[in-house]
C-alpha cells in the first residue's frame, strides 16, 4: 500500500503539481458509433498550487476550467499527464490508495440541489463520506457532522431536514459542510457563489476565507467572476480554450494583465463608480471550437495584436516578470516597471 506523506512544514510548500495534464473527450458517430474526433477540454495545462493558498481559475465557459478541476480530483480520468499532490502521483493510485487520497482532496460543486440526495436529510448525506471510509461509530460520525454544519452557520436540527427545505445560500453551505467533515488538506471550489445572489455570494466567501485561515485549506477557485476572483484569490491561472495563458499574484494580474485576453476580460468589470468608465477592449468573433482548435496560438483570431507567426508557432509560458507567466509572443511591450 502507498502512503500517502504527511503534511509538509510551511506555507511555501507545493501541495499539488499539476503536469502537461491533457483531457479529450471523444465524439462518435456512424453507425457503429466509432470516434470521429475530440474535443480537446483540456490541452497540456500544468501548474502549482501552495500549501494555504488559493488559487483562482478563471475563463470564459467551455474553456476547459471546470474539467480541470474534476481530472484533479479523478471525477474525469485524464487523457495523460500527471497531478502529484505533496509528491505522490495521484493518476496511479488505485483501489485502498485512491479512496484514502480521497479524504485529502474534496470538491464543492456549482448546483448544491444537484449534489444533494432529495431522499435523504442533510446530515445524512454529510455523513456518507464518513461512512464510506469507516470513520468511527455512529455518535462519533453524528458529532462529526454537527461540528460541520457549525463551521459553516448551521445549526444542529438543520441535520434533519431534507435540501428542498433550504435556500440557494443554505444548500451551498451544506456542499460545503460536506467536503469539510472529511478533514480534507485540499478544496476544488467549482464555481460555489455563481448562482448565489450578491449578498450571499458575500456570506459565504468570508465563510471560505474563515475556514481556510482556521482549518490550514487550501483551495482550487474555479470561476468566471473576475470580481470573486480578486476578493478571495492569492495567484489566478487564466485560461482559453483549454489552455493556461497566463498565471501571477493577484495584485499583479489586476494592475498589470499581459496577455491580450486577461486584458479583455479586466476590461469587461464594472467600475464600482458609475462616473468612472473602462476602455473595453471587444474580442472580435466568437471563440472556436474545441473541437478543431485553430493552430499556432489559440487566440489569434481574435487578438487584436495578433500577427502571422500567432497563426503557426504556439507561444510557451515564459515569465517576464518574478511569478507573472504569460504565453504570448508580443507580451514584452505590456510589462511596466
Amino acid at each position: 500500500m502507498t502512503a500517502l506523506p504527511s503534511q509538509p512544514n510551511g506555507r511555501n510548500s507545493k501541495l499539488v503539481e499539476v503536469r502537461n495534464l491533457v483531457k479529450y473527450f471523444p465524439v462518435r458517430g456512424g453507425v457503429l458509433q466509432q470516434v470521429v474526433a475530440h474535443v480537446q477540454a483540456v490541452d497540456d495545462v500544468s501548474f502549482e498550487i501552495i500549501e494555504g493558498e488559493t488559487l483562482g481559475l478563471v475563463g470564459e465557459s467551455g474553456c476547459g476550467k471546470t474539467t480541470v478541476g474534476r481530472t484533479m480530483l479523478r471525477l474525469e480520468e485524464p487523457t495523460s499527464g500527471q497531478v502529484l499532490f505533496s509528491g505522490v502521483d495521484t493518476l496511479s493510485l488505485k483501489g485502498d490508495d485512491l479512496k484514502r487520497l480521497r479524504r485529502e482532496m474534496q470538491i464543492v460543486f456549482q448546483d448544491p440541489f444537484a449534489s444533494l440526495d432529495p431522499r435523504l436529510p442533510i446530515g445524512e448525506s454529510i455523513a456518507e463520506g464518513l461512512i464510506i471510509h469507516g470513520a468511527g461509530n455512529a455518535r462519533e460520525r453524528y458529532a462529526q457532522v454537527i461540528e460541520a454544519l457549525g463551521r459553516v452557520g448551521l445549526e444542529v436540527y438543520h441535520a434533519n431536514r431534507y435540501p428542498h427545505e433550504f435556500s440557494g445560500g443554505q444548500r451551498q453551505r451544506i456542499g460545503i459542510a460536506r467536503a469539510l467533515v472529511m478533514s480534507p488538506r485540499f478544496i476544488v471550489l467549482d464555481e460555489p457563489v455563481s448562482a448565489l445572489d450578491v449578498s450571499i455570494q458575500a456570506e459565504v466567501l468570508n465563510i471560505l476565507k474563515e475556514l481556510q485561515d482556521s482549518m490550514g485549506l487550501t483551495y482550487l477557485f474555479v470561476a468566471h467572476n473576475l470580481a470573486v476572483v480578486e476578493h478571495i484569490s492569492d495567484r489566478v491561472a487564466v485560461m482559453y480554450l483549454g489552455k493556461i495563458v497566463e498565471v501571477a499574484g493577484r495584485a499583479d494580474l489586476f494592475h498589470n494583465p499581459l496577455h491580450p485576453y486577461t486584458q479583455a476580460l479586466m476590461s469587461a468589470i464594472p467600475m464600482p463608480d458609475p462616473t468612472l468608465k473602462r476602455d473595453r477592449v471587444i474580442l472580435k468573433g466568437d471563440v472556436p471550437s474545441p473541437l478543431n482548435p485553430p493552430s499556432g496560438c489559440r487566440f489569434h483570431p481574435r487578438c487584436p495584436i495578433a500577427e502571422e507567426r500567432c497563426s503557426v508557432e504556439e507561444p510557451l509560458l515564459r515569465e517576464l516578470k518574478p511569478g507573472h507567466t504569460v504565453a504570448c509572443h508580443f507580451a514584452d511591450q505590456f510589462v511596466m516597471s
